[in-house]
């Protein structure tokens, strides 16, 4: 309904923050430190007029809030905020601009870029220090009142971390050419909640789905000069509402929490990327859509004595400032929202160092890390660091605290260099298979910690990794400057696509290795979405700007050579699931398990001879054996009650180009599970005993099983 001519207001309260509908009446409350008025604007349901300017006629402990008993759900709105316009002293206020609530739970409209978008004359030579009066309420999205009522269904157990396996996927991009979601579905919250989708991830066998940012995000201006758009969506300007395109046309927020309901259902996590590190808004010449028009000075990390401009530690304009209790308290709430109103099961946290930095340098106990730490909530679901930022001593890979798990880059590089065939990388390769104990082996952290990836959303796709030697990003308008150099990456010998089908049968291998490396290493493992069935993306490692075809997964590609590795990949997943040696709880020690006579780990040479300090510091050795122990791998238990040694497993790696002879450890019979020479990962070998020599051929990997003695307990 519109707003009446002349609307009753009366004090409210100054909490919640945001607009609060209680059933009969909305209150509306804004922190805002700096401002001398705040004026409420309302617009009629199309969110084009504006039929109502109301002063919040209240303001404690810097908040300013009313309550207006005639508002309903549905109704838009925004905010003008009066104060001094003084760049120099960190204020930017602008009362000709329409804002946006931080605490809005909903935004319709999209950013129809205009110069009024700016607070300063845009062009002047005198820059953000001039004043621009130009009304921008008819280029801005609105605010829409929303009401939180929502039947939820049964509730889903978390996966344990150890037995969680990540699937990265993109929101919009996974649905967009999906032949089983009906078109009108298609790249909403509705079409990922299909049944046809969620069969397909139960049956490959992840656990959890991790979403690209889902939070309202902005288009950037020259990206839609450039006929491109923001994919990604690592540019939040609303972080307690969804973005509206994924919720599909007349949706409303429940949309979200049908789809996170039929997750739940299917037995998958939802795992949220999220973006507090920066906003929108860019730096001191970017659009003012919300915080610097609220109060720039207490919501951005600006420059000491320099207030005019921002620390940008995130490569992105701005930083947000974290130190300020407000500030955190905004990032707080809109974490309990997802955690709670929501129904989402974890996050992983974008340039998570930015958020951790406390007067510039990270620190383990800056004020998000405890507050965090504390929470009951948020203490109690997933947490994932991208560990590093854009700043000085922004690396920080194993630095993040208890109970955080953290992407581990040094296991992608490492599991790339490898199996491309570079020297020098036993020693490091065995560390990155045993979850990094070496990084994250401190503070009672568990080798869940390391979240294993060798492909995600940024860089190149498995099958591109296997298919090119450089980046190929010209579509993004860069002239290929974009995206990074350093890839580790090798085309097996023609660059792109090719008719040789001896290149094509070693790419379809070399992926194969590296899934099976992924799937069967200790800690986290995230797969890309379309690894899988080896979906391209044209060579470009940086699609952060193709909403199209590029980017969007090739369902109709799917060949028999593409459903073979999906079929690899969930005999991997099943392999890792059943078998407990996989995804232990406990680092490896190398040691002998107490009352057995075997280690937890064993790392063998190819003549069946354990590993000496010699052999680590062979520069030129590319291949070798690891020995699970099946006693280490407390699995189930038996009709008595008694727990059950798993069975034990030995890995074989031949990064090598040549073949290798290796020799069976002795101890028991040997059946190959996989074998990654054929294309379905399947193995037709016989089985072998202990001491027997077996020939593996270069770039291949095998794994064997030596059963448990029936009824053997621990």
């Amino acid at each position: 309904m519109s707003a009446p001519s002349t609307p009753l207001v009366w004090p409210g309260q100054p909490f919640p923050l945001g607009a609060t509908w209680d059933g009969s009446g909305t209150n509306f409350a804004l922190f805002s430190a700096h401002a001398e008025k705040v004026e409420l604007c309302l617009f009629d349901r199309a969110g084009r007029k504006e039929t109502a300017r109301i002063v919040l006629p209240e303001y404690t402990d810097e908040i300013w809030h009313g309550y207006l008993p005639d508002i309903r759900p549905g109704q838009m709105y925004g905010y003008r905020v009066y104060g001094p316009y003084d760049p120099n002293a960190g204020h930017r206020f602008n009362a000709n601009k329409l804002l946006i609530d931080p605490y809005a739970k909903s935004l319709k409209g999209e950013i129809l870029w205009h110069d009024a978008l700016f607070a300063y004359k845009l062009g002047h030579p005198d820059g953000d220090l001039t004043f621009d009066r130009r009304d921008s309420a008819r280029h801005m999205p609105k605010c829409e009142v929303v009401d939180p009522a929502f039947t939820w269904g049964r509730s889903m157990e978390p996966h344990p971390w150890h037995e969680t396996v990540i699937y990265e996927m993109h929101p919009r991009g996974f649905t967009m050419l999906h032949p089983g979601v009906p078109e009108e579905l298609r790249g909403t919250f509705d079409g990922l909640a299909h049944r046809r989708v969620t069969d397909y991830l139960t049956d490959l066998g992840v656990t959890a789905i991790e979403l690209l940012p889902v939070h309202a995000y902005v288009q950037d201006r020259h990206l839609i000069d450039r006929g491109l758009t923001n994919y990604w969506g690592y540019n939040s300007i609303g972080f307690l509402a969804p973005h509206a395109t994924y919720l599909g046309h007349g949706r409303t927020a429940s949309a979200f929490k049908a789809f996170v309901q039929k997750m739940h259902d299917a037995g998958l996590e939802v795992i949220l990327d999220v973006v507090y590190n920066h906003t929108a808004e860019g730096n001191h010449l970017g659009p003012t859509l919300s915080f610097k028009g609220i109060d720039n000075r207490s919501y951005y990390y600006l420059m000491g004595e320099d207030l005019r401009h921002y620390n940008n530690f995130t490569g992105t304009g701005n930083a947000l400032e974290l130190r300020h209790p407000r500030v955190l308290g905004m990032v707080m709430d809109s974490l309990r929202y997802w955690a709670t109103a929501m129904g989402v099961d974890g996050f992983r946290f974008d340039l998570a160092t930015t958020l951790a930095r406390v007067e510039g340098p990270f620190t383990e106990h800056a004020g998000f890390l405890d507050a965090v730490a504390q929470d009951p909530v948020l203490s109690h679901v997933k947490l994932i660091a991208e560990p590093w930022d854009t700043g000085l001593g922004g690396y920080q890979v194993g630095a993040f605290p208890p109970g955080w798990a953290e992407w581990n880059d040094q296991y992608r590089n490492t599991i790339r260099k490898f199996w491309k065939g570079d020297d020098g990388l036993l020693p490091t390769m065995a560390g990155r298979f045993s979850a990094s104990s070496d990084v994250f082996n401190r503070r009672g952290r568990r080798p869940w910690a390391s979240v294993n990836f060798i492909t995600a959303h940024d860089g190149f796709t498995l099958a591109d990794l296997v298919s090119y030697n450089g980046k190929h990003n010209e579509a993004n308008g860069e002239d290929n400057r974009d995206g990074s150099d350093d890839n580790n990456s090798w085309n097996c010998g023609a660059e792109g696509p090719t008719d040789d089908e001896e290149i094509n049968t070693l790419r379809r291998r070399q992926m194969r290795n590296m899934l099976a490396t992924l799937l069967l290493s200790q800690g986290t493992p995230m797969l890309l979405a379309g690894d899988e069935f080896a979906n391209s993306q044209n060579g470009n490692n940086n699609a952060y700007c193709q909403d199209n075809a590029l980017s969007w997964l090739d369902w109709d590609g799917i060949d028999e050579k593409a459903r073979s590795q999906i079929a690899f990949v969930t005999s991997l997943l099943r392999l890792r699931r059943e078998h407990v040696v996989f995804h232990r709880t406990r680092f490896f020690t190398g040691s002998v398990i107490p009352g057995t006579e075997v280690k937890d780990v064993v790392w063998l040479r190819p003549d069946g001879e354990e590993m000496t300090e010699a052999d680590w510091g062979n520069s030129v050795s590319q291949a070798l054996a690891i020995r699970l122990s099946g006693e280490a791998g407390l699995t189930h238990l038996d009709r008595r009650g008694r727990q059950q040694t798993d069975d034990t497993f030995l890995l074989v790696l031949n990064a090598s180009h040549t073949e290798v002879v290796f020799t069976l450890p002795e101890g028991g019979r040997w059946e190959t599970v996989i074998d990654t020479m054929d294309e379905d990962g399947q193995s037709s070998l016989p089985k072998a005993d202990g001491g027997t020599i077996r020939a593996l051929p270069g770039r291949s990997l095998q794994v064997l099983r030596c059963r448990a003695a029936h009824g053997r307990s621990a």
